[in-house]
């Protein structure tokens, strides 16, 4: 008799979106009920997951850097890395800001005069710089700091190295805990498709109408600068320098893609992520040092957000922004994407940052606020894509450079 084949967790994650959408439509009248019981268990699955993410981001880095085994060469990972992540924001944001030019007609003009929004404080540039160092072996997995954990995993994986001989207990002892914490991710991953239900449900429930509203025309031109983004940056860099067909790699991260859309966390995706970068052919090494970095510092949706929101801002303000405000917006949306660490809801603080930059009045997020969800949908999934396709960029270079090694090397 032949086996019943299994659905795939993409199709699965893909029905309950669609279930999702149909259910939140049909419950518009009653939001409340869906926020008070369905929600819970939406959270309860997103605390899982939070709860695996930093054991899982902590011991793949380090049995990453231990398998590499030399110190130059996480190195050379590192410096690729961050130069494609500052490269792709900057990329972003000029294209947030073109569309948001582009589209600046058609925004509607929101009343401003009684708008009030309570920025919190934006970190100086050297504030953050300390706050990436840990000063407590245990904090920042209490508080889930991903810099400050990527960060202990590389002092530990270089230590380990250069212990030498004697790292081989440790070295197995850690290779056995992050097998155990990748068991645990597939057990919590199985039940991503009723995640997705309880947590996108109770949001289109609440937003329906809302959407329809007054910001259409932003979220529109938001989206279509996320798709193009994704489409044109994405597309060029995976197939010139990760050597991959583009619909190969978009094929191959639908399961996350649907998972980030639904869920706004991009530290929740990076299990399902680390997932689909490794069937699609990326080095594990490589991959569970360059994703959790990317979810952490690399906010190309995020970028385009700001560029938008900027610009919509500014109009119901009666403000034209000039070409240098524009390259400021675009220079600090850049920067303050590292320094906004993977915080939830990092994109209204940074918002505030950029405001601020270009001396837009920091109370215009209120316009944007109640929709924020929406856009943070869009945004995540781009942000994840983006650390997909570094992944895919540094593995492939890496692997040219190795096969050039063993060449010259015979």
């Amino acid at each position: 008799m032949k086996e019943k084949k299994k659905m795939s967790l993409a199709m699965q994650i893909f029905i309950a979106l669609v279930l999702a959408i149909i259910a939140g439509l049909l419950m518009q009248s009653h939001a409340s009920f869906a926020e008070s019981y369905i929600k819970p268990f939406g959270t309860i699955f997103l605390n899982l997951i939070k709860f695996i993410v930093v054991p899982i981001v902590l011991f793949s880095i380090m049995c990453g850097i231990i398998s590499m085994s030399d110190i130059k060469k996480v190195g050379s990972i590192g410096l690729k890395t961050v130069i494609f992540y500052l490269c792709t924001t900057a990329f972003a944001v000029t294209i947030g800001l073109t569309g948001g030019n582009l589209f600046k007609g058609l925004f509607p003009v929101v009343a401003t005069t009684d708008l009030a929004y309570e920025a919190a404080e934006a970190t100086s540039f050297m504030d953050t710089l300390v706050n990436i160092f840990p000063s407590n072996f245990v904090s920042p997995m209490v508080e889930a700091n991903m810099l400050q954990v990527i960060v202990m995993a590389i002092i530990l994986g270089f230590a380990i190295i250069l212990v030498g001989e004697k790292n081989v207990r440790v070295v197995n002892a850690f290779n056995d805990l992050n097998e155990i914490f990748m068991k645990c991710m597939e057990m919590i991953l199985k039940l991503s498709p009723i995640g997705v239900f309880c947590l996108l449900c109770p949001v289109i429930a609440a937003n329906g109408p809302a959407i329809i509203g007054s910001l259409a025309m932003v979220l529109l031109a938001a989206y279509i600068c996320y798709v193009v983004h994704a489409v044109v940056v994405y597309s060029l860099t995976v197939g010139t320098l990760g050597g991959m067909s583009p619909l190969k790699f978009f094929k191959g991260m639908l399961p996350a893609i649907m998972f980030a859309f639904s869920s706004a966390s991009s530290v929740g995706t990076l299990p399902i992520n680390l997932e689909c970068t490794e069937k699609l052919g990326a080095k594990r090494e490589i991959a569970s040092f360059v994703l959790p970095l990317g979810a952490t510092i690399n906010m190309d949706g995020t970028a385009i957000y700001q560029g938008v929101c900027a610009i919509f801002i500014a109009s119901c303000y009666g403000i034209h922004l000039t070409l240098p405000q524009m390259l400021t917006i675009v220079l600090t949306a850049t920067l303050a994407s590292i320094g906004t660490a993977g915080v939830p809801g990092a994109g209204m603080v940074m918002l505030a940052m950029v405001l601020t930059s270009v001396g837009l009045p920091v109370d215009g997020i209120a316009l944007v606020a109640g929709v924020d969800r929406i856009f943070d949908m869009g945004r995540t999934t781009v942000n994840i894509t983006g650390d997909a396709a570094c992944t895919m960029v540094v593995s492939n270079l890496e692997s040219k450079k190795d096969a050039r090694r063993a060449k010259a090397g015979k």
